[in-house]
């Protein structure tokens, strides 16, 4: 506009200017003196004029600029308004899977009756029912020298078809650049069942733990599986974070494939997957060593706390001790397309089991005389189970290794192997009426308290598909005295990578869109001695007699599962 206008007024002056110089010569015109004075005069006006309106539209361009200026200051400030309200509030996500199980137990070894008769059995008629601890260890030892103890029954079994629902709430909110806050609720249950608590065949994941309420069927109740907050900070070139509450110790590295999904929690699933409440701190090292990834995590749990809620909790006498969880994560190197990563835990204390419920086959008291009385649960009553003693220590590591072959064979295959290890130090047998009858302490069985080791190998390969799908196949295998706490693994038959034995996986997920919504088609077949519990010594399956059955014991499974996941 002011370009425009400065224009204007050069032609304006250069045409007064020329009719001024050349009027005198133009043919049948002559001005006089007054009037060429007065034409002066007008020009000069005219001028003062054009410069006073350049002055006035140079000064509203200035202003301008500055209301311009605000304008964008107080942009600014509205859009950072806008972002820290909606960060600093929680934001919500959501995922809904529905699944169809079909399970298989090929070789199910159970008690004959002719055995369980003599627990029910009256000791005036020959029973177990009313003896004392030394008559029944007597009496079955005898049987055994004499070849009486009869071998267990097989059977095969069936659940066609069951149906399963499990629902997820994310909970996430930033309040400043060094505190944020997640959790998750969590619902999951069988269709037509709300009970939440299942036949106990003797594992850990067959009683409603703390531990696992949120990670298998527990009914339609809605449970806090996580809760903490994050507090970051700088020491130097150091980044530190420190955490504290209800952990995100599910479904860690290298659960992820098979979940599609971003890593479900910290620490490494071959070793523990398991909720419990605790701490972490948290040091980035890449900085400061130049080690893509370098970090370490230092972890603290509480796995059961002995004062409240339990019925020895005000009783000094019987007094239990916490058990209390410590360990490390160290990711010893990412760069995005590969890494390497260490597990190490120390559980302290481990007691006889938790505080949960479940579904007993048989109640078994010890009676003030200390004779014993065995009772069917034949109404599959729900008992209150609580731990009875300290058994022992626990330690265990892991290391992983995972990679995405794309650049070396511009394929997009990940590939990961885990290699562990577990140590049991038994202190003491449990004092379960039952337990204590049959000698079971810390992976140890007839009062034999010895330190065992166990190990295990975990591997997997996935394969990219038409149409954007993922083939993955997995494997694992445990030997004999390997033990970790894997208990909230999510399967309706046991934890895979608990078993003492191997397992064959392999499953196939279609999106449909994108990681929004997809469909997973898989199955697993387990064959393996013995389940994931701490307690007795493990029995090779073909070496079983029934009094190692008297909770079921599986063989070989046949799981095979479609779901579908909708996530946002």
């Amino acid at each position: 506009m002011k370009k425009w206008i400065r224009l204007n007024n050069k032609f304006l002056l250069i045409f007064l200017v020329f009719l001024f110089l050349s009027g005198p010569a133009l043919p049948g015109v002559l001005l006089a003196q007054d009037d060429l004075n007065a034409l002066k005069q007008q020009l000069e006006q005219l001028t003062g004029a054009m410069k006073g309106l350049e002055e006035k539209i140079s000064d509203l361009e200035s202003r301008n600029a500055r209301k311009n200026s605000d304008i964008k200051e107080i942009d600014d400030r509205l859009n950072k308004a806008e972002l820290h309200t909606a960060t600093d509030k929680v934001s919500f996500g959501i995922e809904l899977r529905s699944r169809a199980d079909s399970i298989h137990y090929s070789d199910m070894l159970t008690a004959p009756d002719a055995l369980l008769g003599s627990f029910f059995t009256p000791v005036s008629q020959d029973g177990f029912n009313g003896a004392t601890a030394a008559q029944i260890r007597q009496a079955i030892a005898g049987m055994a020298m004499m070849g009486m103890i009869p071998a267990p029954e097989k059977s095969d079994v069936s659940n066609d078809i069951i149906f399963t629902n499990r629902f997820r709430l994310e909970m996430k909110a930033r309040v400043n650049s060094h505190l944020d806050f997640a959790g998750r609720l969590a619902s999951y249950k069988v269709f037509g069942d709300s009970s939440g608590v299942k036949f106990n065949q003797g594992s850990l994941g067959d009683i409603s733990f703390d531990g696992t309420t949120s990670s298998l069927p527990t009914g339609d109740a809605i449970h806090l599986e996580r809760a903490y907050f994050n507090y970051k900070n700088q020491i130097g070139s150091v980044p530190v974070n420190i955490s504290l509450g209800r952990r995100p110790s599910t479904e860690g590295p290298p659960m992820e494939y098979g979940n599609y999904s971003l890593e479900g929690g910290s620490p490494l699933a071959h070793l523990i997957n398991w909720q419990f409440d605790g701490a972490s701190l948290n040091f980035g090292l890449e900085d400061a060593t130049g080690i893509p990834g370098l970090a370490m995590k230092l972890c603290y749990g509480i796995g059961f706390e002995s004062g409240w809620g339990n019925s020895s909790s005000l009783r000094d006498n019987a007094q239990l001790e916490d058990v209390n969880l410590f360990g490390f994560i160290a990711t010893l190197y990412d760069n995005d397309t590969s890494s390497v990563e260490l597990n190490y835990a120390h559980a302290s204390n481990i007691t006889d089991g938790f505080t949960g419920q479940t579904v007993m086959p048989f109640i078994v008291a010890v009676n003030p005389d200390g004779t014993y009385t065995f009772t069917r649960n034949t109404g599959a009553y729900i008992s209150r189970v609580e731990p009875s003693a300290n058994i022992g220590n626990w330690d265990a590591a892991t290391i992983l290794f995972r990679t995405n072959l794309y650049e070396r064979f511009e394929k997009n295959i990940d590939l990961f192997f885990s290699l562990a290890w577990s140590h049991t130090s038994p202190d003491e047998l449990s004092k379960n009426p039952f337990y204590n009858l049959m000698g079971y302490g810390l992976l140890s069985s007839n009062g034999n308290l010895e330190d065992q080791d166990g190990y295990s190998v975990y591997g997997g390969i996935v394969f990219p598909m038409p149409k954007n799908a993922r083939l993955g196949l997995e494997y694992n295998w445990g030997s004999e005295y390997w033990f970790n706490f894997t208990g909230a693994e999510d399967s309706l038959i046991g934890s895979k990578l608990a078993v003492r034995g191997q397992v064959f996986e392999g499953y196939y997920i279609q999106p449909v869109f994108k990681d929004n919504f997809f469909l997973k088609l898989g199955g697993k077949f387990y064959d393996y001695t013995g389940s994931g519990s701490p307690l007795g010594a493990p029995v090779k399956i073909s070496e079983a007699t029934a009094l190692d059955t008297l909770f079921p014991v599986v063989d070989k499974v046949w799981n095979l599962y479609l779901s579908a996941t909708l996530r946002f």
